[in-house]
C-alpha cells in the first residue's frame, strides 16, 4: 500500500505559481511512474503531467506545456508540480498519483494508476 498526501495548493491571482508536493509513505515508489491529474467541478478528472520512476522522462498535457513542470525527489519519496503563469481554466483539485508502471503506456488512463491521494484545491483568480 502507499499513502499519498498533496498540499500546496490555494488561490492565486492569473499569471501567479504556486508548487504542489505530493509525499508517498508506505511502499517506496521509487520504481514506479507518478502523475498528476486535476478536476475542475463538473468535468471529469483529466491528466496533467506524468514522470517515469527514475525522473529521466516527461510527459504533459498539451495546455501546460512551458508553464508546468513535474519532478521527483525519489530519496525523499516526493513529486512536484511546479506551477507559473496560471489561467482561471487550471482551477481545479489536483491528485496525484502511482502508476502500475515504470514508465507509461497512456498516461491519460485512469486505470494505469493504482494509488490516488485526496487532492489539493487550486483556484487561479482572474
Amino acid at each position: 500500500q502507499v499513502q499519498l498526501v498533496e498540499s500546496g495548493g490555494g488561490l492565486v491571482q492569473a499569471g501567479g505559481s504556486l508548487t504542489l508536493s505530493c509525499v508517498a509513505s508506505g511502499r517506496t515508489f521509487s520504481s514506479s511512474a507518478v502523475a498528476w491529474f486535476r478536476q475542475a467541478p463538473g468535468e471529469e478528472r483529466e491528466f496533467v503531467a506524468v514522470i517515469s520512476w527514475s525522473g529521466g522522462a516527461t510527459y504533459y498535457k498539451d495546455s501546460v506545456k512551458g508553464r508546468f513542470t513535474i519532478s521527483r525527489d525519489n530519496a525523499k519519496n516526493t513529486v512536484f508540480l511546479q506551477m507559473s503563469d496560471l489561467k482561471p481554466e487550471d482551477t481545479a483539485v489536483y491528485y496525484c498519483a502511482v502508476s502500475r508502471l515504470r514508465d507509461w503506456v497512456t498516461p491519460s488512463r485512469l486505470s494505469e494508476y493504482a494509488y490516488w491521494g485526496q487532492g489539493t484545491q487550486v483556484t487561479v483568480s482572474s
